[in-house]
């Protein structure tokens, strides 16, 4: 019976040291969890024998544990490098299209030749479905769930619907020494500003004002001005058809009240804090282009900042021309710049035009119980009837943990743990070792008695 008992110290002890030298060997492996080697003691009688003197039977191991708590981190240069800070794991598929995941704390991704976003295995990252323009998740399913892909493919062109425009004109210009107004001779006009605007097809064109002081002798109006416009150098009316003989007309016309502010639009007096927007018709300012092109909507000319800031409307002031605001919301065909994966999960695009689009949302999930899941290999578990189903969210919800880019999930064994525990498992396994050479010593010396 001791012989027995010793041989199951023995295997006992193998098991901690081989457990022990997995987790030092995975000392360097990014996301590992290490194990812990459990025992318990082996008691059997019958009911005709005493519990008071049994001695026991060995011992057994009951569980290889693994223990989930969370790594150090340990930051990188690569924005594909992910790191949960919580309880969630990554969903991967061996294939694109698959519903087998495996699950893994390793966040070390690259992209594949086809721009999906892979492990060093070539498992697919998973994904929810987000909204391109806000962001939004539209679902939290695994079943709906795909793999994650960066797009190689050039940005669409925007092309302008509004243009935002404001400035300070000098009060102190006099009536252009040059009459009528032409885009050509600087001293028909006092000041001009210009901007650049997009067509749809990405084509960019130069959007310019001219800002001319009206005489007062023939107005009635010491505050008035006249706006002109061109297109490519090509004049155009309000309504956007090109003008080709002067006098121009201007698109719009522009009183200032005593103190300098907004007052009248084209004679009529503004509906808010600045002159009234002016609408080019895309038929009319479609007409100006010459490329095949067209701006598929009206331009809106908006005499004011693009946020509405009170202290950026047109003014007329006793000071030099300035331009407070000059925007608008076209933009070119853009190049994929940059990819940015925030702590919820969402991967953004950032296009050379300044354009930007939610590609996906890094999907995460958890389980009920961890320990209860089945090893794999590749530092990836699978579910299992012990672990429960996978219970999928966003990242940064409950207790699924963020997620941070450039960074990895480095293992969490403590090194100096292990390197005790070998050398306590070590003298477990020489203490058995030498009990089993007792017992087979008094086995001899039984056998040799005569």
């Amino acid at each position: 019976m001791s012989f027995n008992i010793a041989l199951t110290g023995l295997a006992a002890a193998q098991k901690d040291l081989d457990v022990t030298a997995n987790n030092i060997a995975n000392v360097n492996t990014t996301g590992f969890k290490e194990s812990r080697a459990e025992f318990a003691d082996v008691y059997a009688s019958s009911v005709f024998s005493s519990g008071k003197t049994k001695n026991g039977d060995g011992v057994r191991t009951t569980m290889v544990a693994q223990q989930f708590h969370q790594g150090s981190l340990s930051f990188t240069n690569n924005s594909l490098d992910l790191a949960i800070t919580g309880e969630g794991y990554f969903a991967m598929a061996n294939d694109l299209g698959a519903q087998d995941f495996t699950y893994t704390r390793a966040g070390a991704f690259k992209l594949n030749k086809d721009n999906f976003i892979v492990d060093a295995s070539g498992n697919y990252l998973q994904g929810f479905p987000v909204d391109e323009a806000t962001g939004d998740t539209t679902s939290v399913s695994l079943s709906t769930s795909s793999a994650l892909q960066i797009p190689d493919a050039s940005g669409s062109p925007r092309a302008t619907t509004n243009v935002y425009s404001s400035f300070n004109l000098d009060s102190r210009a006099l009536t252009p020494a040059v009459t009528p107004f032409d885009p050509e001779t600087s001293a028909s006009y006092n000041s001009s500003t210009s901007t650049t605007v997009y067509d749809s097809l990405g084509e960019p064109h130069i959007l310019q004002f001219f800002f001319v002081k009206t005489d007062a002798a023939v107005t009635g109006n010491d505050n008035e001005w006249q706006v002109f416009a061109t297109l490519d150098e090509k004049p155009f009316a309000a309504n956007g058809t090109e003008q080709t003989t002067s006098p121009y007309t201007p698109i719009s016309t522009f009183q200032f009240d005593s103190s300098g502010l907004p007052q009248s639009t084209d004679g009529t007096p503004n509906t808010d804090a600045t002159f009234n927007p002016l609408t080019i018709p895309s038929g009319g300012i479609s007409g100006l282009l010459s490329n095949g092109a067209s701006f598929p909507d009206d331009v809106n000319i908006n005499w004011r900042d693009e946020a509405g800031t009170t202290n950026k409307i047109p003014t007329q002031y006793a000071s030099n021309f300035e331009v407070k605001a000059l925007e608008q919301d076209g933009a070119t065909v853009g190049r994929l710049s940059g990819i940015d994966i925030g702590t919820d999960g969402k991967i953004v695009a950032s296009y050379s035009n300044g354009d930007t689009s939610f590609l996906g949302q890094v999907a995460m999930v958890r389980f009920s119980n961890s320990q209860g899941l089945q090893q794999v290999g590749n530092t990836a578990w699978k579910k299992s009837l012990t672990s429960g189903e996978p219970i999928a969210g966003e990242p940064g919800s409950g207790t699924l943990g963020s997620i941070n880019s450039s960074a990895l999930e480095q293992s969490n064994v403590n090194l100096t743990s292990e390197l005790v525990d070998l050398i306590s498992a070590q003298r477990n396994f020489q203490a058995n070792s030498r009990a089993l050479e007792v017992n087979s010593t008094l086995q001899q010396n039984i056998l040799q008695i005569r």
